[in-house]
């Protein structure tokens, strides 16, 4: 069904970093959203006045309430796709991440509530008159929620969305809430205990930690996190891959919103290079990240020694000497400046966040490791941090 849709409403689908795309995607998800919601909730609610069920009326109630957050989620991906404005150059994509976390927040509130009225559940239990009909259409509802969690978790992973993929994971919720009124409503038939309470609690539980865990999920982009190791490795890819570029380093991915990225970085060339031949490689970097990673890329060019045996020499021995004060230190803009009688050893340093030592204890430590490989050399340090840490990097 998904695929047909996208067919027939989605123009150039398999082109999902493009914005446009992207929107469609989530305003597809959240219409869905709001029709099945709506049914579900109409069809429940009726037999749970039938029944006289309140765990099911309760199970209505809280499709009503994704009903709302798929609204939410529609509006969210309407309003991200407009175009970049005065007040807004970089664009409104950002308010995806506000939609997540909106329906994140609704996912908690409903596991709130359900807690408050399990616990009543228990202290006060009621009898149910459930029939065959009311075991169908909750059975039904556990299929639809089911493949909504299935077809928004396919569409989250396609655009990379956290707001479509919080949908998912309420859906899923969804489901094994209905599974837990059926497994209550079953016992209460066969042996007339009433243990719908108790499985509430611990549903409600668990709708709690995917609320909170969607809500994280989205809280990190706004707050701005690294980008992932495979798409950082597609940028080196991307740089190195022209010559005479020989190195990488200062990364930076800002996050504007998905599909909305900006990235700079500065890009080692040779000190000897034909300094025209150097932009135009650094110019056609620049349009190869925006061609296949739809982004804005911003390259600064730094020149490097590259023929210089003392320099090489002295690079290699200092960064395998400031390993010993932490593995993921690497140096960048490395030079040297001989005088009469010292020698001013220039560089940068990339130390990791998780690093516990202050930018001045490095400074001292790697300037006493360059006085142990020779007492001529005076260490001139800037700290840097790594905004794209990756994993075993060297």
């Amino acid at each position: 069904m998904i695929s047909l849709l996208t067919r027939l409403f989605i123009k150039n689908g398999e082109d999902v970093n493009a914005p446009a795309t992207r929107q469609a995607y989530g305003m597809l998800s959240g219409s869905l959203g709001i029709v099945f919601n709506l049914l579900l909730c109409a069809a429940k609610f009726t037999i749970g006045a039938i029944s006289n069920s309140i765990a099911v009326t309760a199970d209505a109630l809280n499709n009503l309430s994704d009903a709302g957050t798929s609204v939410i989620t529609l509006i969210g991906f309407k309003l991200s796709g407009k175009s970049p404005d005065t007040d807004h150059p970089y664009g409104h994509g950002r308010i995806e991440y506000i939609a997540g976390l909106v329906v994140s927040l609704f996912i908690v509130l409903v596991g709130v509530e359900l807690f408050k009225s399990s616990v009543d559940k228990v202290l006060r239990p009621s009898a149910a008159t459930p029939d065959a009909i009311t075991f169908v259409v909750l059975a039904l509802s556990v299929l639809v929620k089911f493949y909504m969690f299935l077809y928004n978790r396919a569409i989250a992973k396609k655009v990379h969305s956290a707001a479509i993929n919080a949908t998912a994971a309420d859906s899923l919720s969804d489901a094994l809430i209905t599974v837990a009124v059926l497994a209550c409503m079953a016992v209460a038939v066969l042996t007339r205990l009433q243990i719908d309470g108790y499985c509430g609690m611990l549903i409600s539980l668990f709708i709690l930690y995917t609320g909170l865990k969607s809500a994280i999920d989205v809280i990190n982009p706004l707050l701005g996190q690294p980008p992932e190791r495979e798409f950082v490795q597609r940028i080196e890819s991307i740089v190195m891959a022209e010559p005479p570029i020989v190195g990488v380093h200062d990364l930076m991915v800002h996050d504007y919103g998905p599909g909305r990225l900006i990235i700079s970085l500065h890009a080692e060339v040779p000190a000897n290079a034909d300094i025209l031949v150097a932009h135009d490689a650094v110019d056609n970097v620049e349009k190869q990240l925006r061609r296949d990673l739809n982004c804005v890329a911003v390259i600064h060019m730094d020149p490097i020694a590259t023929d210089d045996e003392q320099t090489a020499v002295l690079h290699k021995k200092i960064s395998e000497a400031v390993k010993a004060i932490d593995p993921a230190i690497t140096l960048h803009d490395f030079r040297i400046v001989q005088g009469p009688s010292h020698t001013n050893v220039i560089f940068d340093a990339v130390v990791p966040y998780a690093s516990r030592l202050s930018d001045d204890e490095v400074k001292r430590r790697i300037a006493s490791l360059v006085s142990i490989i020779d007492d001529t050399l005076y260490a001139v340090v800037e700290i840097d941090r790594d905004y794209a840490p990756q994993e075993g990097k060297q």
